[in-house]
Parts: C-alpha cells; sequence; structure tokens
C-alpha cells in the first residue's frame, strides 16, 4: 500500500515537473518572439498594417514598447522557472496574462500571429497554475 502511494506521488512529481518545465520553455519562447515583435514595431512600423477606427488605437511604436518591455520581463522570469521559484511561477502567470492581453489588442495589426500568441500565453498560464507547490 505504501509502495503504491510513493510510486504515485512521484508520477505526480514527474507530472507536475514537466509542467512548468513545459511553462517555462514556452515563457522564454513567447517572451523572445514578443521582443522581437517590439523591435519589429519600433524599427520600421511601415511593417505592421493600421487599422482606422479601432477602439484600442495606439501608435504602433508604442504597441512595440510595451511588447519589448514585456517580452524582456518574460524571458529572466521563464528562466527563474527552471529553478522552482515560487515567485517566478506566480510572475510568469501575471506576465501570461499581461502578454495575453496585449497579444488581444493587437489583434487588428496582426491577426493570425496575436492568436497563435493567445493560444501560446493561455498554454503558458494553464500549466504554471495547474501545478500543486507541494508536487514540485
Amino acid at each position: 500500500m505504501a509502495q503504491a502511494t510513493h510510486q504515485r506521488r512521484r508520477r505526480s512529481t514527474a507530472w507536475a515537473g514537466g509542467l512548468v518545465a513545459f511553462g517555462a520553455v514556452m515563457l522564454i519562447i513567447g517572451g523572445t518572439l514578443d521582443v522581437l515583435r517590439g523591435i519589429m514595431a519600433i524599427a520600421n512600423d511601415d511593417i505592421i498594417v493600421n487599422t482606422p477606427n479601432y477602439m484600442f488605437k495606439f501608435d504602433t511604436t508604442g504597441w512595440g514598447w510595451i511588447h519589448l518591455l514585456l517580452g524582456a520581463l518574460a524571458v529572466p522570469v521563464g528562466v527563474s522557472l527552471f529553478n522552482g521559484r515560487t515567485w517566478a511561477r506566480v510572475v510568469g502567470v501575471l506576465l501570461a496574462g499581461l502578454l495575453l492581453i496585449s497579444s488581444f489588442l493587437t489583434l487588428p495589426y496582426y491577426p493570425v500571429w496575436s492568436v497563435v500568441l493567445i493560444a501560446v500565453y493561455g498554454f503558458i498560464i494553464w500549466a504554471l497554475c495547474v501545478v500543486q507547490p507541494r508536487d514540485i
């Protein structure tokens, strides 16, 4: 009986570690892609299509700075997730939520890319929230 409980706990720990690793890798990749998206918007805002009469209208350079800063914060937080830091999980969920919202708000500018990143950030939030601290 004790051995079965021990094996179940070991499987649970492996599953939790895998989810945190998945969230960390996806946060690093998503943050890097947002840094690149921000640099693209800041350097040459003719690449991004401007949409007239959009409710959340920003200059594309403004969106570029938002993505650059959030992406630059997401990369070191993703690296810290590999060390099993609880603060990194909390900050990772918050950053993924902010990046998800910013990707939603930039939907008219680049729709396909925004939908892909919304899905990525949704998976990050799920992976970091489903794991219990005692499982890691």
